[in-house]
């Protein structure tokens, strides 16, 4: 219990108030609906549709995100003895799909200004083993791609961008998914959109695309191109080893109906976060997430560093008098290579000083389309409150 509790302070809210939420309307509902009613629960029509879904000219749907990654890692032919660089602030998942093909994870520091991964510490992490790199577009902010494709044509590595926070993202007018050679996106509920789950993958490739088709599909194919003989129109035949990450048509319909809305999405998020943005500008005890140059951000999650040299307390204390004050902040993310198992591995901490850093001092704030401006005035309140409480 925070100490604002403990001397019988009367709550912001009344009513929790989470860091993220679904919205789900008639129209998914209905649109789901005529799936179940349909002949096709999976493998059906919505699968086809939605693989429209952003700039990249080829699409791959799965069951989530992290399939989306496994998938794209194999089909950058990422094998045992390689190694990829990507952040350790990002979702395990990220560092995870390169283990899942036999490749090493080599963690990169941060921006401290961006929280992005930073291009200079790419640079400095590549080997000859160096295979590829997984940008992770972290709250839905762009990474530095001009800085970062530069750096991979130069040294010949193929560039996954991981998007699951930054659908409806541009960078320098160009849609995420069509700026690196592989993008992945997921579609948890916590996202702009939601399948309920599910995930995709796009990429500009068409042999980068079969290779993922293939990987998501069992390995298994009827397309006629690939087969090695043809035997009747029953006839596939198994390429490689893969895995059965089929996203249903009862998802895509939710997806495809979600699709609709992702311009209100967007527009209600960047409200939302200029609000913040302008509410703890000028507050000194935290420091406010800055625009990579370029990025036209739909913003997944709004993160404030604390300045804990003003305040007398540390993160975990302002973090429980948040929740006190039923606001539902989060952390994103605890550094990667912090975890047991990538401590097994031989990871240790001070790989990345930026990246530590900020984890010391992140708070994730709430941040969805059905907050309402009550909701976020509660949000600001509170913070300002905790601050006020705890300034030196």
């Amino acid at each position: 219990m925070s100490d604002l509790a403990l001397h019988g302070g009367k709550p912001v809210r009344e009513t929790w108030l989470p860091y993220g939420h679904q919205y789900i309307d008639e129209g998914d509902i209905q649109a789901v609906t005529e799936v179940l009613r349909s002949d096709f629960l999976t493998c059906g029509p919505k699968v086809s549709e939605l693989c429209g879904i952003t700039g990249g000219a080829r699409c791959v749907t799965v069951s989530n995100g992290t399939a989306a990654l496994h998938t794209a890692c194999r089909a950058a032919g990422i094998g045992l003895g390689d190694e990829v660089i990507t952040t350790p602030i990002t979702f395990a998942a990220s560092a995870n799909a390169i283990l899942y093909c036999g490749g090493t994870p080599v963690f990169a520091d941060i921006d401290l200004q961006t929280y992005t991964i930073a291009p200079r510490s790419i640079e400095e992490r590549i080997t000859e083993k160096t295979r590829a790199v997984i940008a992770v577009d972290f709250t839905g902010q762009a990474c530095d791609y001009d800085a970062i494709r530069s750096i991979c044509r130069r040294h010949g590595l193929l560039l996954i961008e991981d998007a699951a926070h930054s659908l409806g993202t541009a960078y320098r007018g160009t849609p995420v998914g069509s700026i690196a050679d592989l993008t992945t996106f997921s579609f948890h509920p916590v996202k702009t959109i939601t399948a309920g789950e599910g995930g995709a993958v796009t990429t500009q490739s068409a042999e980068l695309a079969q290779r993922v088709l293939l990987c998501a599909r069992h390995g298994i194919t009827r397309d006629v191109a690939l087969l090695q003989k043809q035997e009747g129109n029953w006839y596939y035949e198994q390429q490689l080893l893969g895995y059965n990450y089929r996203l249903t048509d009862i998802q895509c319909a939710l997806a495809l109906s979600q699709l609709e809305k992702l311009d209100a999405f967007s527009a209600r998020r960047r409200e939302l976060v200029r609000r913040y943005d302008e509410a703890f500008r000028e507050l000194p005890e935290v420091f406010v997430q800055e625009e990579t140059a370029g990025s036209d951000t739909v913003r997944h999650l709004y993160v404030l560093r604390l300045d804990l040299s003003r305040l007398r307390c540390d993160r975990r204390e302002f973090y429980d008098a948040m929740q006190a004050e039923n606001i539902g902040v989060n952390v994103h993310y605890i550094p990667v290579y912090y975890f047991p198992y990538y401590q097994g591995l031989g990871c240790r901490r001070g790989l990345c000083p930026n990246a530590e850093a900020y984890y010391e001092s992140c708070l994730t704030l709430p941040l969805f389309y059905g907050m309402t401006d009550q909701d976020q005035q509660d949000v600001i309140e509170a913070v300002k409150k905790i601050a006020a409480y705890y300034r030196k």
